[in-house]
């Protein structure tokens, strides 16, 4: 049976993540998270996307693009993403062979039923991921730190991090869209 063609529609938010070869904890470690942060780091000199969010959890990586019209697509820059991070650990590792199980899954966060809502929640729920794995205690001390740049203003991430157009919308000014999205930590804490 064929697969799905994934859908790469430019100009949209996409929410991405891929597990690793067996489900194995390789981005547990604070040395191969760093890889994720270089390839992240590399593909944001290389290609012209908005980076909304980015976070290694244990056997995944978690990762919201916005396309822009044009430009590179989903598929493009999450192979990149991917095989550098490959790249980087087999060569540390002297190995060869599979890091990651499977082609990244990807959902288009404008064609979901509420997409602010679900693009608002789906923020807090990857920040807690790792917290829930054990790996962090709160989602402001999380390894790439993303959710700080929407809680502090001029907040500097591991990776360039641009501040989606749902978040902005929130409020009049920075101070009130954090008030607001906070509401939405408090309704994830509650699913958790």
């Amino acid at each position: 049976m064929a697969r799905k063609l994934r859908n790469i529609a430019q100009g949209n938010t996409h929410y991405c993540f891929s597990h690793c070869h067996g489900k194995r904890d390789l981005l547990k470690s604070r040395w191969c998270s760093r890889y994720m942060v270089q390839a992240i780091q590399k593909c944001q000199e290389k290609y012209n996307f908005e980076l909304i969010a980015a976070e290694p959890v244990g056997n995944q990586i978690n990762i919201i693009i916005r396309t822009l019209e044009d430009q590179e697509t989903v598929s493009r820059i999450m192979q990149y993403i991917k095989a550098r991070i490959a790249e980087m650990y087999n060569r540390s590792t002297e190995q060869s062979g599979a890091f990651w199980n499977e082609r990244f899954y990807s959902i288009v966060i404008e064609e979901q039923d509420n997409p602010e809502q679900y693009l608002l929640e789906l923020l807090w729920k990857i920040g807690y991921k790792p917290v829930l794995k054990g790996l962090s205690r709160d989602p402001r001390k999380n390894y790439i730190g993303f959710i700080n740049s929407y809680l502090i203003k001029d907040y500097k991430a591991l990776v360039d991090i641009t501040l989606h157009y749902y978040f902005t919308s929130l409020g009049y000014n920075f101070e009130e869209c954090v008030e607001k999205f906070l509401l939405f930590e408090q309704a994830c804490i509650r699913q958790l």
